[in-house]
């Protein structure tokens, strides 16, 4: 499944102009940057509530495919700006990050 085929499956809003051709393999789900950094995997979307920049450079460092940003926060504009520079997508939802997780797992067993 492609990046884009989420905006539509997860009611996502895109927040700026990343890459929406990226392969998603599954999802991270986790507001530790550490946790990300040890578990996620390349290709996974991460959730997390967390909107500061330092998403942008874990998400790059681990080669991920998106970020959705949960619970109807807003992401910061360095975040944006980083992730931007770098061809990351980033998404965010009204929806708290267990219904995201729950939704896109549900999304990706359709597709497999």
């Amino acid at each position: 499944m492609k990046v884009g085929q989420l905006v539509a499956g997860l009611g996502l809003q895109l927040e700026n102009a990343g890459s929406l051709d990226r392969e998603v393999t599954g999802a991270y789900c986790s507001d530790m940057l550490s946790h990300v950094m040890a578990h996620g995997r390349e290709g996974q979307v991460w959730i997390t509530a967390q909107t500061h920049q330092n998403v942008a450079a874990v998400a790059t460092l681990m080669n991920l495919s998106a970020v959705i940003i949960s619970g109807g926060k807003r992401p910061c504009q360095e975040l944006l700006d980083r992730a931007g520079e770098e061809g990351l997508p980033v998404f965010t939802t009204g929806h708290c990050s267990f219904e995201t997780a729950g939704r896109l797992y549900n999304l990706l067993g359709q597709k497999a």
